[in-house]
């Protein structure tokens, strides 16, 4: 079998999208595990590459069957959007645009078979907006191209995997938002990404909204009982290991000396803050329930050191690691 192809979209040409992934792609083991192929910007690639010393060359194909796949030379479906001169570290409409339109293209092609995964590089939210594409983020983004009505993101690392009920919302909005039947469809496709990695029987720890999960009614509004139990009993009730409402500080200590493999957190930093802890560089985003396999970096643009050549490129190095595992196999 061939290894798959790994659609890499540049994220924001403004931020450190494009040195780390000139720096992925000068990793050797990176070939090994699959044919990367970005979708971006041939021209800002060339710049990154002098920004970080890189004598990989960049070569511009039209179509991923003009592409090569050898170290030393990275492909790129150029989509030709950035000017020479746009500067690193700062909000850009064009950038903005230019992101929304590498990953239309690059679903275009998955959704096409010309690719088998996507493994995204950062893109900012205010830059987004900026370039006229009302999107909170890229998970949005994704389910929107490929007309799926609901996914959800989860954080993986080495230590941990942390699946989200709600993401990008204000912490009053997510809480509004949590319902039975919402808490019921994340922990089953968190179930079923799991099944479908090689573990056939997840134990999965499910957070509380409050603090104690709520110390029966003594804090919060009773929403562990209301919101949350009843999407428990709905999944256990079809065989799924969940525990829970737990206490959130609970159920990640238990998850980090080993006691359940994925972890739902109820809303964003709840379920970011302790895989952030681990360390940027180990955490990987995975978009799941979606038609095809994505896979992001865990950080975002850094427009504090973007163009500056200090980028680490470990996360996208991972995400395009479970990429290639997750993606499904090509003949």
């Amino acid at each position: 079998m061939a290894t798959p192809i790994i659609g890499i979209t540049m994220g924001d040409a403004t931020g450190v999208g494009p040195e780390i992934i000139v720096k992925a792609l000068g990793a050797g083991e990176v070939y090994a595990w699959c044919r990367p192929l970005v979708i971006g910007d041939a021209g800002r690639l060339r710049r990154a590459a002098r920004i970080v010393n890189s004598s990989l060359t960049i070569a511009a194909v039209g179509d991923p069957g003009q592409a090569r796949f050898q170290l030393g030379q990275i492909d790129c479906v150029d989509l030709a959007l950035i000017p020479d001169d746009l500067p690193f570290g700062q909000i850009s409409p064009i950038a903005g645009d230019a992101a929304y339109k590498f990953i239309a293209r690059a679903v275009e092609l998955v959704q096409a078979g010309r690719i088998d995964a996507i493994c995204t590089a950062p893109l900012n939210k205010e830059a987004l907006q900026a370039g006229g594409h009302s999107f909170p983020g890229h998970t949005e983004l994704l389910a929107h191209f490929s007309g799926t009505p609901e996914v959800s993101m989860m954080l993986a690392t080495a230590k941990m995997r942390v699946i989200h009920v709600t993401t990008h919302l204000g912490l009053l909005d997510a809480i509004a938002r949590i319902e039975p039947g919402l808490v019921e469809r994340t922990i089953r496709r968190g179930h079923a990404a799991l099944v479908r990695a090689g573990l056939p029987h997840p134990r999965i720890g499910v957070c509380a909204i409050n603090p104690h999960a709520g110390e029966h009614g003594l804090f919060g509004r009773g929403e562990e009982e209301t919101k949350i139990a009843p999407g428990l009993a709905a999944v256990r009730a079809l065989g799924i290991d969940a525990e829970g409402p737990l206490p959130a500080d609970t159920a990640f200590y238990r998850a980090g000396r080993g006691d359940f493999d994925l972890v739902v957190a109820m809303y964003h930093d709840q379920g970011h803050g302790p895989v952030k802890v681990l360390g940027l560089e180990a955490g990987v985003n995975i978009t799941v329930g979606l038609p095809f396999v994505r896979t992001s970096v865990d950080h975002g643009t850094a427009f504090d050191i973007a163009g500056t050549g200090r980028a680490d490129e470990r996360s996208l190095v991972e995400a395009l690691r479970q990429a290639a595992v997750l993606a499904p196999a090509r003949a």
